[in-house]
């Protein structure tokens, strides 16, 4: 794909959604590849949940279908499996590129994604790279929900754009002060949850981002101690699920892995 088309996406994108929210029309569409797709990012995080037309969704899923592509997609069946559990892979990288069948979103209690534009939480990079269809869906579920969602509960979505089939989205305890049992427990809840989803929905492969380690300050080590035991415990008695990979970002959460996983 040429980049001259994308760049005809992206500029027709910009402004379908100044169009949408004319408080951004005044803004001046940047010269860069870069900076276009900055621009085009904050107004997607910044969209509301209102419909999409079709037209809309046309375009921009085949720009972000192309953009996933040129950033590569990683194969979740060729990564190593670890020596602790044929079941269990440990893989740095970035999650939005690898194809499996669900991927876990850290979301906050909202679960509409993250409004601030080009934050770089997990949260904003799986909504943007999605598409405007997470957020509106999203939304429906909230909307016939009633009530914010709770910490340690999870949801699943379809993962529109991304080389997954699914989403799942769970809220993380926060942490502002010495971490409490509560806390740990709440945290584990987050991973049963989302294995629990995962089985119920006949899903084989799944990827753990590091939950609550972000913006939500649960302590690395005892995080990822808590992630192998409530994994390990539930792959004990579930035989449905075949792949969970923990996903790890930074070079001192993938050592906290590495001994914990005997690798």
């Amino acid at each position: 794909m040429s980049d001259k088309k994308q760049e005809e996406r992206r500029i027709w994108l910009i402004r379908e959604l100044q169009r949408e929210m004319p408080q951004y029309q005044d803004i001046r569409i940047p010269v860069t590849e870069e900076e276009q797709w900055n621009l085009l990012r904050s107004l997607f995080n910044v969209r509301p949940p209102y419909p999409a037309s079709q037209e809309f969704l046309k375009v921009q899923d085949e720009y972000l279908s192309e953009l996933i592509r040129g950033r590569g997609i990683v194969d979740a069946e060729s990564l190593p499996v670890s020596k602790l559990d044929p079941r269990i892979t440990l893989w740095q990288g970035d999650i939005t590129t690898l194809r499996c069948d669900a991927i876990v979103n850290a979301a906050n209690s909202a679960l509409l994604g993250c409004w601030q534009p080009c934050h770089s939480c997990i949260d904003n990079i799986v909504h943007t790279l999605s598409g405007v269809q997470l957020r509106i869906k999203c939304n429906e579920i909230m909307q016939a929900q009633g009530h914010e969602e709770e910490t340690g509960t999870a949801k699943i979505t379809p993962a529109y754009n991304l080389p997954c089939k699914y989403v799942l989205h769970t809220v993380g305890p926060i942490i502002s002060g010495p971490l409490h049992e509560e806390d740990c427990d709440l945290l584990a809840g987050c991973y049963r949850s989302c294995l629990e989803l995962a089985a119920e929905n006949s899903i084989r492969s799944v990827a753990f981002c590091c939950i609550s380690t972000g913006v939500f300050h649960f302590p690395q080590q005892r995080a990822a101690e808590i992630a192998v035991e409530t994994v390990r415990r539930f792959l004990e008695t579930d035989s449905s699920i075949d792949r969970v990979i923990f996903n790890v970002f930074t070079d001192r959460d993938l050592a906290i892995y590495q001994k914990l996983l005997g690798e």
